[in-house]
């Protein structure tokens, strides 16, 4: 029976797939604390629609191999933007006008990353 990985195991995944796809502006918000949706919610771009698909396919398959049950996903057949639900982490993969768009950091009060960026905000 394969244990439950911890929300900082997810995590740790997460930027591992999303770094070897080359994913950009990514940044990572601590929830801990502010809401019970999830503990971590994760936002990166990709260039392309095919770049965001391979994201999403890639992150769901390592998801999927390290033990999350009920892996959700959605918005996969557009590409545009899509939704991983691992639980504890909640992943939001954009091409870049849709992230613009909808500026999810500015919901968190997080600022927006500065364009082609690849650092992590501190967790």
């Amino acid at each position: 029976m394969t244990e439950t990985p911890t929300p900082a195991k997810l995590l740790d995944v997460v930027r591992t797939s999303l770094d070897g796809d080359k994913a950009e502006d990514v940044v990572v918000i601590d929830l801990t604390g502010k809401t019970d949706i999830a503990d971590y919610l994760v936002i990166a771009t990709g260039a392309s629609q095919r770049q965001v698909g391979a994201m999403a396919e890639h992150l769901r398959e390592k998801l999927k191999a390290g033990g999350v049950k009920g892996l959700g996903v959605e918005g996969a057949a557009q590409c545009d933007w899509v939704l991983i639900d691992a639980g504890d982490v909640v992943v939001h993969l954009f091409r870049p006008e849709v992230r613009a768009f909808y500026a999810l950091e500015k919901i968190w009060g997080v600022a927006e990353p500065r364009t082609g960026t690849t650092a992590n905000m501190p967790v």
